[in-house]
């Protein structure tokens, strides 16, 4: 017997009185967590192993969302209604269980209603093991657990998969990841760690528009050309490219061996060649003073560069006689068959054939010093830390993978706290529970596979998967939705989207290949940017639908500002298919022409929304589309019908409607902002011998929007009056902010 509201009964696991597995077996417990409602799966073998595969039972027909590894690397979700249909790799389970009651109201007859509740099972760490959920062709659903080592087995685990249930899917999780936090000891919620300062500042990565051809005068006309367009950058990403390397595999001269470029290995912790020598128009030596002039030249407040957990893909070199001190080892990774039952990855397969130089866990902590020390004194700010996940395929010999992922994960997050104190670190390529729950302090990761510019297929998976892998990574991490391209063909696609992140914003366009009336819309003169306060998370009911291959629904992301929220409506079908999605060739392929798609967006889609607004709240909301232009009121139920075509979106500012003085007044914020919410800081009403003054305190510069029931008889902004345009038809106010991003108070007089 487990909590009160869950229990197995004659072979059958029930939750809330609802029948969720049948023909639970006898080797399979269930637990309570302590002081809550959860409850833990545990089950027994007769024969230790290394790694267990164990049924729940027969796992009933609800609706389901999981967010399963399709790649050793990345995260995506899929959606269903069977067992059979939950793949391999499944690392957050959430079931939408709906009940039927019958309800009386005065003498009619009984009205047939939904309840809706959702059920949560998270797979996690126990011990030395990890745990992931599958699902079979008999429709049982499955625990597979594992330690990455044949040395390291069990016959019984007792705590490796979390459930628990809610009625708001949202609070559900991030209450289930708490109350794991303080179980399992391992990690912290993102509450408990201190977010880095770039993410409020638009940044500037390297990758793709130089690749691995990186280099300082690239890097100097890019920051030029920002600077030029009104944009500037105020965090910079060195990606891959500044190291030195060697590669044992590809001799220069000879025919190029597929795979073998991911087989190069560190071998100084220094920068290579081409930030060593002086260039034309950079009076710069080195990695320092190349760093000094970038950020007096350019304003950088952050500059970041990238390596990999193991130094490089290869890791370390072993010949190399600056690399000895870390006793790196060639070993050759071991997948798990979760890995190589999904999706094959190249990089995987050719560092399986060509070994990686593993530097010793004893060392890890000096590797990570020495080289963060170092960057530290060239006057880097913080780092990117990519190809994480190579870990799990290396725990022969080292306890495990779950024991060698915790000591790294330690070891950098040690090293980041001494040389780069404002935790300045963005994990990459990390998407596996190990890595999730052993972060103690890292407080960024990706979210998502790479924007992929070259691949017209991969836009609409990319905008979809960072919204749904948030809902985990989210209460972790704050999720990293990645760079893209301003001047590709779904820039504004990927613009809006960013906007609505909670996360920072940064492109990688190449110099002079810049769209800069839409980096506008994100970015304001100072550089800085309109962020969000959560992580983007799809709307409650698009939490179960397929948004890329459905050919109906298109995709509600929402979040919140302190003074209202905002939800984008994106069109993802018709472009793109999900890996491994079966039928998908009979659904839409990536050749369809455009879809158009009809849906609606509602105040109600934006989950805590009357806790923004406050008691004083009519319920009734302002609703400013962004592309339009138009101003609508709607009561808190009521619906806008919206329809997009593939690739389109709209945004929409959600403001709750406050009367003062029987005056109805919304702000809307920096309208030409696509998350115009996020400039409002503040909004205070005193009273006046004749009237009211509504005060807004706001910051950044351009047109600022509010909805008025009455046009108002001045306007102020730091005290001066100001002229105002004030539309009768629908409410629009708009103040014009002139000169700096300041923080300023606008004053509305009735």
């Amino acid at each position: 017997m487990a909590a009160a509201s869950t229990c197995i009964q004659d072979g059958s696991l029930l939750v809330n009185g609802k029948t969720l597995l049948t023909g639970v077996p006898f080797n399979v417990q269930v637990s309570p967590v302590e002081s809550s409602a959860a409850f833990f799966f545990g089950a027994t073998s007769s024969i230790p192993s290394s790694r267990h595969v164990f049924s729940l039972g027969v796992l009933q027909e609800f609706q389901f969302l999981c967010l399963f590894r399709h790649k050793i690397w990345w995260m995506i979700p899929r959606v269903g209604k069977l067992a059979c249909e939950i793949p391999m790799e499944t690392q957050m389970l959430l079931l939408e269980v709906k009940e039927k009651s019958a309800l009386c109201h005065g003498d009619s007859l009984p009205l047939s209603t939904d309840r809706t509740f959702y059920v949560l099972l998270l797979p996690v760490l126990e011990g030395s093991f990890r745990a992931t959920l599958q699902g079979a062709r008999s429709n049982e659903l499955q625990i597979c657990v594992e330690s990455g080592d044949a040395n390291v087995q069990t016959t019984n685990v007792s705590e490796v998969v979390f459930m628990n249930s809610g009625d708001n899917p949202f609070k559900l999780i991030k209450d289930s990841i708490k109350i794991l936090e303080n179980h399992m000891g391992t990690f912290k919620h993102i509450d408990n760690k201190k977010v880095p300062g770039h993410l409020d500042w638009f940044g500037w990565c390297t990758w793709d528009a130089f690749y691995m051809d990186v280099n300082p005068q690239g890097i100097k006309e890019g920051l030029e050309r920002f600077m030029e367009g009104g944009c500037p950058p105020r965090f910079l990403i060195i990606d891959d490219g500044w190291q030195e390397t060697y590669n044992d595999f590809q001799k220069e001269g000879e025919p190029f061996v597929e795979g073998s470029q991911f087989a190069s290995r560190l071998t100084d912790i220094k920068e290579n060649g081409k930030f060593r020598a002086l260039k034309q128009d950079i009076p710069c030596y080195d990695l320092q003073e190349f760093t000094n002039f970038i950020k007096e030249s350019y304003g950088l407040k952050f500059v970041y560069v990238w390596h990999a957990l193991l130094g490089y893909w290869g890791g370390l070199h072993p010949s190399s006689e600056t690399m000895r001190k870390y006793n790196p080892k060639i070993e050759y990774p071991i997948q798990s068959p979760g890995n190589t039952g999904n999706l094959r990855d190249i990089a995987m397969d050719s560092l399986e054939k060509f070994g990686v130089g593993v530097i010793d866990p004893q060392r890890i902590f000096d590797f990570y010093n020495d080289l963060h020390s170092y960057l530290a004194s060239c006057g880097v700010d913080g780092v990117k830390v990519d190809v994480q996940t190579l870990l799990e395929t290396l725990g022969f010999g080292h306890g495990g993978r779950v024991a060698l992922t915790g000591r790294y994960q330690e070891a950098l997050e040690e090293s980041i706290a001494r040389n780069f104190g404002a935790n300045n670190l963005i994990c990459c390529m990390n998407h596996n529970s190990d890595s999730f729950y052993s972060s103690k302090r890292s407080a960024v990761a990706r979210a998502s596979e790479d924007f992929m510019p070259r691949d017209p297929t991969c836009q609409t998976l990319h905008i979809a998967s960072v919204a749904f892998n948030s809902l985990l990574m989210g209460e972790i991490v704050v999720p990293d939705w990645d760079m893209f391209q301003s001047k590709h063909f779904t820039a504004k696609f990927h613009g809006a989207a960013r906007a609505l992140s909670g996360s920072t914003v940064y492109v990688s366009d190449e110099p002079d290949h810049h769209d800069f009336e839409l980096l506008k819309k994100l970015v304001l003169p100072d550089g800085s940017i309109l962020r969000a306060r959560c992580s983007g998370r799809p709307t409650r009911d698009c939490l179960f639908i397929d948004p890329v291959m459905d050919g109906k629904n298109f995709l509600k992301i929402w979040n919140l500002n302190k003074l209202s929220g905002v939800i984008g409506a994106f069109n993802c079908q018709g472009a793109g298919n999900w890996p491994l999605k079966e039928g998908s060739e009979n659904i839409l392929a990536s050749t369809s022409k455009p879809l158009t798609i009809t849906g609606h967006i509602s105040p109600l889609d934006i989950d805590y929304i009357g806790d923004i607004a406050g008691d004083d709240w009519t319920g009734d909301c302002a609703i400013y589309a962004f592309n339009s232009g138009s101003l609508s009121r709607l009561p808190k139920e009521g619906k806008i019908q919206v329809s997009l075509s593939t690739l389109e979106c709209e945004v929409f500012t959600i403001s709750p409607v406050k009367v003062y003085n029987s005056h109805h007044f919304a702000p809307i914020g920096l309208i030409d902002m696509y998350n115009s919410g996020g400039a409002i800081e503040g909004l205070l009403c005193s009273q006046l011998p004749s009237g009211c003054k509504i005060q807004i305190k706001t910051r950044g510069c351009g047109r600022f929007g509010a909805y008025s029931s009455s046009k108002p008889s001045s306007c102020t902004v730091k005290g001066e009056e100001t002229k105002f345009n004030y539309n009768t038809e629908d409410g629009l106010l708009i103040i014009h902010l002139e000169g700096d991003c300041d923080a300023r108070e606008i004053a509305v007089v009735y």
